[in-house]
């Protein structure tokens, strides 16, 4: 894709996820304006909240990095960055093509294998929703969504990250004989894969702590406690990550928090609808700002040199 191209679709991109996000931020914030409640939030504790959050990303980055240097591929953290923010973008999108493509076109321009970047991103996908699933479930969440639908879940998912290192190079194999292209990738180690379960475990837990000082923030003492933050902001994040046809999980992913708010003693009825919707404008501002920001600064003719990670 030439430089040109590239920049008119990235400008597409911005212009489709400020559309799409707008119409949510005006859509929620007249619903929270709406709802009989009078919130003066801390800002120390809403500093702490975007600073907890913005420290999972810089965790599920550096896993995402150490995943591709795995495969065998050079890229530097501030360019791993850059790719994982600007194509994060592409959840805000309908349609689910449109993170894993952008991902990749951005991997190949930093001169990184396309397959290892999406391959890499795929395992740390499920790796996440397994690490989430572990996080949450002793927490209580295993209830709220029922173990009969958790079990399989995590065990379908553990099997697949088993599989991945030797599945993803077959994989990229047959594609590579299909396009006419090399997309030969080597076996990924297993060490990698562990690396990355604990990387997802702990940006889970930063994200309860995340999550715990928004809900104190707003309503001005602390109900329920960390473990129950925790595990209701993961169960409904995963119900809303799992939801395929929902662009980053918007609907779905209110509609599991309010009810587990209630289980877990965080809150109820107005109160938790204030938690719901703020959470998702918090969420979803936090997210878009940083691969804008990429875009925006970013001059069109630079390229990128990536080095090898430790």
């Amino acid at each position: 894709m030439s430089r040109t191209a590239w920049r008119t679709v990235q400008w597409a991109l911005v212009i489709v996820v400020i559309a799409f996000v707008a119409r949510r931020v005006i859509n929620q914030w007249g619903e929270l304006s709406a709802l009989p409640l009078s919130v003066t939030a801390s800002p120390s504790l809403l500093a702490a909240s975007v600073a907890a959050v913005l420290a999972s990303y810089a965790v599920l980055i550096w896993t995402w990095q150490h995943t591709v240097v795995a495969w065998g591929e050079r890229l530097a953290f501030g360019d791993a960055a850059r790719i994982w923010f600007v194509s994060n973008l592409g959840r805000y999108v309908p349609g689910k093509v449109w993170q894993i493509g952008a991902m990749g076109v951005m991997a190949e321009r930093a001169g990184v294998s396309p397959v290892a970047a999406v391959g890499s991103s795929l395992v740390i996908a499920i790796v996440n929703v397994i690490a989430g699933i572990a996080v949450a479930v002793p927490l209580g969440a295993g209830q709220a969504l029922g173990s009969s639908l958790v079990i399989p879940v995590a065990a379908g998912l553990s099997l697949a990250v088993l599989a991945a290192p030797w599945l993803l190079p077959v994989a990229a194999r047959g594609a590579g004989r299909l396009l006419r292209r090399d997309m030969r990738i080597p076996a990924l180690p297993h060490r990698a894969v562990w690396v990355a379960a604990v990387g997802c475990g702990v940006a889970w837990v930063l994200y309860g702590v995340a999550f715990r000082c928004l809900h104190v923030a707003l309503l001005g003492r602390a109900t329920g406690d960390l473990g129950g933050s925790t595990a209701a902001f993961t169960a409904s994040y995963l119900v809303g990550f799992l939801a395929l046809f929902a662009p980053g999980g918007i609907g779905v992913r209110e509609w599991a928090l309010g009810p587990l708010l209630e289980q877990f003693g965080i809150a109820a009825g107005a109160e938790a609808t204030l938690i719901v919707l703020a959470s998702r404008l918090w969420l979803t501002i936090i997210e878009i700002l940083p691969g804008l920001a990429f875009l925006l600064l970013r001059r069109p003719g630079q390229r990128t040199h990536s080095t090898p990670s430790a």
